[in-house]
């Protein structure tokens, strides 16, 4: 037997299909929805900046995950990964600087490895500067003006340069300031070719745009070179393998994260930093991704 439809009826009957099968289409879409990667970062360090923006526009536009960044202070940081809330952070300093960290929250999180090794603190001086070495300073302090320019009072590294000062009998005072203010006397001496010794760390962006080097430290005091590590949440394996696969893979060399660090220090967004620093090295990127 042929139904026959009214051309009314035929315009209805069409309606209903398309409207089902559109209805079909959306729930696929919705179950496929990935689930938001949430990632914490220290707002006032600018390599933990730039490796969070990094990170967050390949999973975003590359993995397809939504991203959530959450500026912490470190303690608080590895408090949330620790406990789920974060899924990751990219900014463990180790294995010194964060050990605490480490020693309190190991059974909770994972550490996949190195996203920036050879991360190191100490004095740094222009590289045309005649001192080379904490240890021969004094032969040297009237070029420096008898001082070292640091940063804000209480830093690990303000602490380790007041140890410093006394192993190794230095006669300069440590006069305090803070980021920014030490980067625009390190420019303002830089430009002008004058001595100038100040308390620093690498990855930095001023590695990107001066000529610098550490001073020797043979008595240690300011301890070996550390690692900027990788940290995820345990669930994150189930949550989203394929970003746990590309953070063991992220891992990237001094001028690279100087570039995106000096375009940031420049004026430019983080988000379009990395962005821009993906699309010129679309080589890096893949081999992270493979």
């Amino acid at each position: 037997m042929t139904v026959s439809f009214s051309p009314r009826k035929r315009r209805e009957f069409i309606t209903q299909t398309l409207g089902l099968s559109a209805l079909a289409m959306s729930g696929s879409a919705f179950a496929q929805t990935k689930p938001t990667i949430k990632i914490g970062f220290v707002d006032g360090w600018s390599d933990s900046v730039a490796t969070t923006n990094l990170a967050a526009v390949i999973i975003r536009s590359k993995l397809g995950y939504p991203v959530e960044l959450k500026p912490l202070a470190a303690g608080i940081m590895w408090q949330a990964v620790a406990r789920g809330d974060l899924d990751t952070t990219l900014s463990a300093w180790l294995p010194v600087t964060h050990e605490a960290y480490l020693a309190n929250f190991k059974d909770k999180v994972e550490i996949l490895g190195a996203n920036y090794p050879g991360a190191k603190i100490g004095l740094i001086v222009p590289d045309y500067v005649k001192a080379t070495s904490l240890a021969d300073l004094n032969n040297y302090k009237a070029d420096f003006g008898d001082r070292i320019v640091g940063i804000d009072a209480g830093a690990g590294v303000m602490k380790k340069t007041e140890e410093a000062i006394k192993v190794y009998g230095l006669e300069m005072r440590l006069q305090p300031s803070s980021g920014p203010a030490m980067a625009a006397e390190l420019d303002r001496a830089y430009r002008a070719n004058k001595a100038i010794a100040v308390t620093g760390w690498i990855p930095h962006w001023m590695f990107a745009k001066y000529k610098l080097r550490f001073l020797a430290d043979p008595k240690n005091v300011y301890g070996a070179e550390e690692h900027v590590d990788s940290v995820i949440n345990p669930g994150l394996h189930t949550k989203a393998p394929s970003v746990v696969a590309f953070l063991k893979k992220l891992s990237w060399k001094p001028e690279e994260i100087g570039a995106v660090m000096l375009a940031v220090e420049g004026g430019a967004k983080p988000e379009a930093a990395a962005e821009k620093w993906i699309a010129d090295n679309p080589a890096r990127v893949a081999g992270w991704l493979a």
